[in-house]
């Protein structure tokens, strides 16, 4: 346990950091089911609009640093191919 003032407070910290940060995550997985449950019903313009609802929940994902950049894009990259290829 912690006992300077400071890591008390840096403890608080990352307790409502921690709590923050699932719900962003949760947030992002959310999405991203709905674009694959869309993907894998077939429907392209239902896949299609999952996709576009999706684009700046996930991208806000990055800019709150819960996924990497690169990681996004390339969830983002493939998500597209896939719906091209429906």
């Amino acid at each position: 346990m912690a006992n300077i003032r400071s890591a008390k407070k840096r403890t608080r910290q990352t307790i409502t950091r921690t709590a923050v940060n699932r719900v962003r995550k949760s947030r992002l997985h959310t999405y991203l089911r709905k674009v694959e449950e869309a993907i894998s019903s077939g429907d392209k313009k239902a896949a299609q609009a999952a996709f576009r609802a999706a684009q700046p929940e996930l991208m806000r994902g990055v800019h709150n640093k819960i996924v990497h950049k690169s990681a996004m894009a390339r969830k983002l990259s493939r998500f597209s191919a896939r719906i091209k290829k429906l």
